[in-house]
């Protein structure tokens, strides 16, 4: 693979679409760094909870967010349910999206680029990017992969309180006011519902190509 100057791509999505799989995925293949901007959000919450206040506390949650330091958690820390229900109520807060956003952007600027997966990157955080692709799916398919997951973690969630979570968690991130969970104008979407993991990321793969193609980016 022949090096670019510099390439960012932004994927975006609904919880357990499967973006952080094809984020990585896509991360590999072009030789760029990887950021998984949800870890930042759900660390935040954590960092709240730790503190002894709630993931809605404005003031505890930036202070939280100002203060930041993901390694202080583990991957099954940041992967809890609690984790996710936190971050999505930190994320509605936009002092803490002004906070995180500065870290976000200096990651992507540095060479030789990245690939950032979350919620507002192709419309907030890297408005520029190379490539843009919105990934989604089902609810319920969606939640039959979360409880999937949580259940090889052992966590006893159900699939409908896991589905309820889901929905509960679309609403609010697509609700906000700040940084709304929405396609960029020029993202490709990718309908991930009826797709096993290597189908979507060559579908992935296929879709970034076709816009650095004509962009006359593609190695």
């Amino acid at each position: 693979m022949t090096a670019r100057p510099h390439l960012v791509i932004a994927v975006d999505g609904p919880a357990a679409s499967g973006k952080g799989t094809l984020a990585r995925r896509l991360a590999a293949y072009y030789g760029l760094s990887y950021l998984d901007t949800g870890s930042l959000y759900r660390a935040t919450g954590l960092a709240v909870e730790s503190a002894g206040a709630r993931p809605d506390d404005q003031a505890a949650a930036l202070k939280a967010a100002q203060s930041l330091d993901p390694s202080s958690y583990t991957e099954d820390q940041l992967r809890s349910p609690g984790a996710g229900e936190a971050a999505s109520q930190v994320a509605a807060i936009p002092a803490v999206r002004s906070a995180l956003l500065e870290f976000q952007r200096n990651f992507a600027a540095a060479p030789p680029g990245a690939v950032l997966d979350g919620r507002d990157i192709g419309t907030v955080v890297c408005p520029d990017a190379d490539a843009k692709l919105f990934v989604t799916a089902q609810p319920e398919t969606r939640a039959q992969r979360r409880h999937l997951e949580h259940a090889g973690r052992g966590d006893g969630l159900s699939y409908e309180n896991v589905l309820a979570d889901i929905r509960r968690r679309d609403e609010r991130d697509s609700g906000r006011a700040v940084a709304p969970l929405k396609p960029a104008e020029d993202a490709i979407l990718l309908d991930t519902t009826e797709l096993g993991i290597e189908a979507a990321f060559q579908a992935a793969l296929d879709l970034v190509e076709s816009v650095l193609n004509e962009r006359g980016q593609s190695a």
